[in-house]
């Protein structure tokens, strides 16, 4: 009796292809909406955040803590802007082709901060910033409009966008930049080379996607190779990444902390 009792939960207990494939379903549309909705990864393009992050490296992004309050979600801890936060956002110029571009940059200016650069040194509110993690020019590397912002016209930099140039004169206030209500004013770590606040202007609350927490995988990769999207390139990346795997990883990156 009790053999057959044994049997029979044994067969009871038998997934059919049907179950299994509804909970494999399940599986996906919840790491679907996890990967969506939650966190985000991303990977670096460009040395615009060296020391901090290095082309090649992937992060992943929490997308919900700097997320607008949900009433529905009381439990999250949901927070402001924080000056210093490094971010992922939609950069506020849309790209020739159409397309909205993804940066991270770290917050140097909150709403109601004033900021002004003299000699690669941000100064906030009349403070000179103590920034260890940044990059700053020398001597035979001086750029009057990027090291000495806003001091010097936008007109002496190429790479400023022209709706910056004909706004930026408005948010000037004895030599300052001064970030208004509901913008933030970002920048690079690798002040020398990074295009940010300086040439296109504020970050707009609605843009900011998130916040990145950590490398989950840093591969040696050349600067702005993600840019590249023709089917060739990309299959021939993929190869390259998978012949490398073991030899460009940065394993000493795995799981460093991005702050």
């Amino acid at each position: 009796m009790a053999e057959v009792l044994e049997k029979e939960a044994t067969v009871k207990h038998e997934e059919t292809p049907l179950e299994a494939f509804a909970s494999i379903c399940g599986v996906l549309a919840v790491g679907l909406f996890v990967l969506t909705f939650i966190f985000q990864n991303f990977a670096i393009p460009s040395s615009s955040m060296v020391k901090t992050l290095l082309v090649g490296d992937h992060v992943l992004v929490d997308r919900i803590t700097l997320a607008p309050p949900a009433h529905w979600a009381p439990f999250i801890n949901y927070r402001t802007v924080h000056r210093g936060d490094i971010i992922v956002f939609y950069k506020p110029t849309i790209e020739p082709n159409g397309e909205h571009l993804f940066l991270v940059k770290r917050v140097v200016g909150i709403p109601g901060d004033h900021i002004h650069l003299r000699d690669g040194i941000v100064y906030r509110n009349g403070v000179a910033l103590d920034e260890p993690y940044a990059g700053k020019p020398t001597d035979s590397d001086y750029v009057p409009y990027r090291d000495d912002f806003p001091a010097v016209s936008p007109s002496e930099s190429s790479d400023v966008t022209a709706e910056w140039a004909e706004a930026l004169p408005s948010y000037i206030h004895d030599g300052d930049l001064v970030v208004p209500p509901g913008m933030y004013f970002a920048m690079g770590d690798n002040r020398t080379v990074s295009l940010d606040s300086r040439y296109w202007g504020f970050v707009p609350r609605a843009n900011i996607v998130g916040r990145p927490l950590f490398v989950y995988w840093s591969f040696e990769t050349p600067e702005n190779e993600e840019y590249k999207t023709s089917i060739q390139d990309r299959v021939g990346w993929i190869l390259h990444e998978a012949i490398h795997f073991f030899d460009q990883t940065r394993w000493r990156r795995t799981f460093h902390r991005v702050k």
